[in-house]
């Protein structure tokens, strides 16, 4: 069996997702596709980067991780494949591979020259497809493409630390089905510069001067029901991913609100931690 993702900005209303999988049912007949997400935001490399690199860890080594972000050919976004701790990526250079890769060295990487169409407004179909089913062959990357040695790298969405070490800079990187904020600032990071010192953050109006391990952890529960403060209390914790997530307990971005909501915070908008 061979596994391939697909992660996309293309949603589910047009035939898009339809005809990649039927195309690689054609091309590989021992296929499994799995959806990772077809709702990243239009043309969003650091979202695409955040689910798909949380994602692929979890998946058996072979896998195929086809990425429709963003993914038209030019001479200034070029086709890739990247093979990363056994896995393989198959999408343009526009950023969202060094976003995956971080500081990790990635095994082979090789620009894509096969079934090239410079006037395809679909390479997700075109191109991605036959270089999937070309790996699933057990073809090496060297006849598909020629080596690189630099992919393009995206760093402006990365946190700054104050030159005195009392502050973190972080922005928000993702907002999930529920409306919660996930930031770029992680535990690891956090830990480093913060020292166990006391904090707050600050997130507009907004200020957290606690972490929690869990949504529920913010809930006291020796509490009678009825006098607990649940329903709209905010909380910050350190999500599955391992990043500064801010959020409203139990929240419904359709009726009671969401953190994005209620905060007023929206992708790139500014999260800071400052140290005592």
């Amino acid at each position: 069996m061979v596994l391939v993702t697909l992660t996309t900005d293309f949603g589910y209303k047009d035939y898009s997702i339809s005809v990649i999988k039927a195309a690689l049912f054609q091309q590989i007949p021992n296929v499994n596709t799995i959806d990772i997400s077809h709702e990243i935001s239009p043309y969003n490399h650091s979202e695409t980067a955040y689910i798909l690199k949380n994602a692929y860890k979890v998946f058996p080594k072979g896998s195929i991780h086809i990425v429709g972000v963003e993914s038209e050919y030019n001479p200034e976004n070029i086709h890739i494949v990247m093979q990363l701790e056994g896995h393989f990526f198959i999408g343009a250079d526009n950023g969202i591979f060094s976003l995956i890769k971080e500081d990790k060295k990635a095994e082979k990487i090789v620009a894509i020259n096969i079934n090239r169409k410079e006037s395809s407004s679909f390479p997700v179909l075109d191109v991605f497809v036959q270089v999937a089913a070309h790996i699933a062959r057990k073809g090496t990357l060297e006849v598909i493409g020629s080596s690189v040695k630099q992919i393009k790298e995206l760093t402006n969405i990365k946190p700054v630390i104050s030159q005195n070490g009392n502050q973190i800079k972080g922005s928000v990187i993702y907002i999930d089905n529920y409306g919660n904020v996930i930031t770029n600032i992680t535990q690891k990071l956090f830990k480093e510069v913060g020292k166990s010192r006391a904090f707050t953050i600050n997130a507009r109006t907004v200020k957290f001067k606690e972490i929690h391990n869990s949504y529920s952890q913010s809930i006291d529960f020796t509490l009678p029901k009825e006098n607990r403060e649940e329903d709209g209390k905010k909380l910050a914790l350190f999500n599955a991913s391992g990043h500064l997530e801010l959020a409203i307990y139990k929240s419904n971005p359709d009726t009671v609100g969401s953190a994005s909501s209620l905060f007023g915070l929206e992708y790139r908008d500014l999260i800071s931690i400052q140290f005592d």
